[in-house]
């Protein structure tokens, strides 16, 4: 097998209303390198030793399964895994993981990768459409489950949007922050959210920005899991006044996400300031939306 590197972007999903549905890649991403090899070696930039565990490393796992399902044996290999887009933050980290190993896969084994072949694999370590999908052919996407086959759209997202994002200095797991979500929502916080859902999409397709701070508001995950994050309303207030479009909790935390077209940098700093107020570091990156999606290369 030749050297191969799969460069795959970050994720944030929901964008408020659009809960378990939107999804959009950023250009902030993840590097793996593989080679053939006996036995499991994994050097990690910067330095993990959580990653460095074969056992714990999602994209060998995810290889290894992928490699077994074509009836092969899964020798091992040489990974060179370079994180950018941090862990448990609400940036898709889990998913970068796996569309880089299915991609691998299927070019070592000159495998046409059709979506069915895709979800079989990727859902057995992560059921999120809306953030696999974006992170393998990047954009803006809407994205359901149903009766087992997955249904998605791409969406035009205008290029002079950047989204920013403020990544505090804690972890939240997507299994807590579901944890905290009610089992059944009031009719009329469905129709909220419907209603704000339908608002982003025409929004976003006829570049009605000034709707969309009312479209990304959102009543079926963040009134409850804001509870887990400190100062959140403080970032989105603060986030909304400095010249943001819109804001919302990117995926399920702990990142907050800001929509705008101008004042990048003064919305940054303003969402550090309101992290800061209630003692929380945090850092702030001005993101493209990543139109391409996931690359694989032969490297020499």
């Amino acid at each position: 097998m030749k050297k191969l590197r799969a460069v795959v972007p970050a994720t944030t999903a929901n964008l408020g209303a659009g809960f378990d549905t939107f999804g959009l890649a950023l250009s902030l991403y993840n590097e793996f390198e593989v080679e053939e090899y006996d036995g499991v070696v994994i050097e990690t930039v910067p330095e993990n030793p959580f990653l460095k565990d074969p056992e714990k490393n999602l994209f060998v796992q995810v290889l290894k399964f992928a490699c077994e399902r074509r009836g092969k044996t899964f020798h091992g290999a040489k990974v060179k895994q370079i994180t950018n887009v941090p862990v448990a933050r609400g940036l898709g980290s889990s998913a970068t993981a796996i569309v880089a190993a299915i991609l691998i896969s299927a070019a070592v084994s000159k495998t046409e990768l059709t979506d069915d072949l895709f979800f079989e694999i990727a859902y057995r370590f992560e059921p999120h459409p809306d953030n696999l999908i974006p992170a393998w052919k990047g954009g803006f996407v809407t994205a359901l489950v149903d009766r087992g086959k997955t249904y998605y759209q791409k969406i035009d997202f205008p290029d002079d949007l950047k989204a920013v994002v403020v990544i505090p200095d804690f972890e939240l797991s997507t299994e807590k922050a579901r944890s905290v979500l009610p089992e059944k929502i009031p009719l009329k916080d469905g129709i909220f959210n419907l209603q704000r859902a339908s608002l982003f999409l025409t929004a976003i397709q006829n570049r009605r920005y000034d709707l969309l701070r009312v479209a990304m508001e959102d009543k079926f995950h963040q009134p409850y899991r804001k509870k887990l994050i400190p100062g959140f309303d403080d970032v989105v207030s603060n986030a909304l006044k400095s010249g943001a479009l819109g804001a919302s909790l990117s995926g399920a935390g702990s990142t907050i996400l800001a929509l705008a077209d101008h004042n990048f940098e003064k919305i940054g700093e303003a969402m550090v300031e309101g992290f800061l107020k209630h003692g929380i570091n945090a850092k702030y990156k001005i993101l493209d939306i990543e139109k391409e999606g996931a690359k694989v290369q032969i490297l020499e």
